[in-house]
């Protein structure tokens, strides 16, 4: 008789169940394991114990959490009680979690994805079941994925900065033309020019305004290794001081009041290339420091970030001021002066270069006809004479002006130049008529002589800045004013303030 006992039957089918639930959970790719309702481990499956490399007699009947989630990402201690899968068994919720890791057990954090289910019987919460599975691939792509995005962006930005800084130079970098000439001033700062170019050195350029400082920039960029480049200019006469650092050197979004994006500063945007730092005079000594930390360590942080970045930036920098001067009256470091002129280049003024003056002017008025739509105008060896007799103190700057508004006043086919010097003769009358009147001084001798005024107020008060007969009332300041301008300009008063 073939006829099996009920209860063999049912103990029969009972292991066919459990024989084909071990067998779907050893298909299954997602790790799988149970808890009881004390929270100790009642089964895994096989691919949750490849995740995590436990062995199934290593866990069951203990708390699993002890052994793969027991620190968070960064390595601290993850309580127990805070465990989204232990929360299941105890408010009956179903609990997802996606930013969190388990621990393999040699030691490597990975990346997972977990549901934490709770298992009701009879109305009675007796344990959870939780499925999880390794994301550490899709972890890196979304990291590629947003590596990706962050250059792009930072790509488009510099982009866009880039196109409106050529829109720029597009209207600034023909104003003097190409260097024209070949006296030997000019040939000797030339040789000079070639000379630097090809080796990475810092560049300070010397000259009086309107010499064409920008130009010779221009050419040691031309035809130096970092040609392919770009050459970056910053006018630093022209920058707001609270704006200087962030356009040296960038800013991160919500940095400050109207910081609305990231931006990349000018050193940024030159990486590979050259930076041409006109006016560097006029650097505030709060950013003299930042800029020298950068030129010494080639890195920086945008304003805002604590993010180090490293540039490989040459550096050009140009000047009208006697910046040793600068550094005597404590408004330029030493040690920035030196940094940046490791190779000086001194830019003859127009009246030392008498032989070029014909080449000059032919070629801007070239320039100017074409731009005004005139017919082409020539000069005479009268006009030429006269523009060489000239001393032109703005140099080719003036002399580019005086062409362009002799063009403009002619008529027909002759040059109007002798009405378009009656302004610069005028200016020079001005000038002469002038000599009656106390020496014009530049803003460092103006503050030379409000520094030896002060010292001579000391002197005569005994080192007594306040009071009635101290310093400050000598000079006709507040003593705070008086005591704000010895630290600006760097003045040590060796007697005893008894005000």
């Amino acid at each position: 008789m073939n006829d099996l006992h009920p209860t063999d039957a049912t103990q029969k089918q009972l292991i066919q169940l459990q024989s084909t639930y071990q067998t779907l959970l050893a298909c299954a790719g997602e790790g799988i394991y149970g808890l009881d309702k004390d929270g100790k481990t009642t089964f895994i499956n096989e691919a949750g114990m490849k995740i995590l490399g436990l062995r199934n007699e290593d866990v069951v009947d203990i708390p699993l959490h002890e052994f793969h989630h027991h620190s968070h990402a960064d390595g601290s201690h993850y309580p127990r009680h805070e465990c989204p899968i232990y929360k299941a068994i105890q408010d009956g919720e179903i609990h997802h979690v996606d930013s969190e890791v388990f621990w393999h057990t040699d030691g490597t954090a990975i990346p997972v994805e977990y549901t934490s289910t709770p298992i009701w019987q009879n109305g009675i919460l007796n344990g959870a079941v939780v499925v999880f599975r390794d994301i550490s691939q899709r972890k890196e792509l979304e990291r590629q994925r947003q590596q990706a995005f962050d250059e792009i962006k930072s790509l488009k930005e510099q982009i866009e900065l880039e196109r409106d800084y050529l829109r720029d130079e597009i209207n600034v970098s023909s104003d003097f033309g190409e260097i024209i000439g070949n006296s030997r001033a000019l040939v000797r700062t030339l040789a000079q020019v070639e000379a630097v170019a090809t080796t990475p050195a810092n560049v300070l350029i010397h000259g009086e305004s309107g010499v064409g400082k920008e130009m010779i920039a221009r050419a040691i960029h031309r035809i130096s290794p970092r040609k392919e480049k770009p050459l970056v200019k910053v006018n630093c006469a022209s920058i707001p001081k609270e704006l200087f650092e962030s356009e040296f050197f960038g800013h991160v979004r919500g940095a400050y009041t109207g910081a609305h994006k990231d931006r990349i500063g000018r050193i940024s945007l030159a990486n590979g290339g050259t930076l041409f730092l006109d006016e560097v005079g006029e650097i505030p000594m709060a950013l003299q420091s930042k800029l020298l930390r950068f030129l010494q360590e080639k890195e920086f942080e945008r304003v805002g970030d604590d993010r180090t970045i490293r540039a490989d930036v040459r550096i050009i920098a140009a000047t009208n001021r006697d910046l040793q001067e600068e550094i005597k009256l404590g408004c330029f470091r030493e040690d920035l002066y030196y940094r940046l002129s490791v190779f000086p280049i001194e830019v003859p003024p127009l009246r030392q270069r008498k032989d070029d003056i014909a080449m000059l002017a032919a070629n801007l008025l070239t320039k100017s006809c074409r731009e005004m739509g005139r017919e082409m105008l020539g000069l005479s060896k009268q006009q030429l004479l006269t523009l060489e007799s000239h001393n032109w103190p703005g140099n080719i700057r003036e002399l580019k002006n005086v062409i362009e508004r002799a063009v403009i006043l002619s008529k027909g086919n002759k040059l109007r130049l002798d009405l378009a010097l009656q302004n610069a003769a005028g200016l020079s009358e001005k000038k002469a008529s002038a000599g009656k009147l106390p020496e014009l001084l530049n803003e460092t001798a103006l503050r030379q002589l409000e520094r030896e005024s002060m010292l001579k107020a000391l002197l005569l008060s005994d080192g007594k800045i306040s009071g009635p007969n101290g310093a400050a009332a000598l000079i006709g300041i507040k003593p705070s004013t008086f005591t704000y301008r010895m630290k600006a300009l760097n003045i040590q008063n060796n007697g005893m303030d008894k005000g």
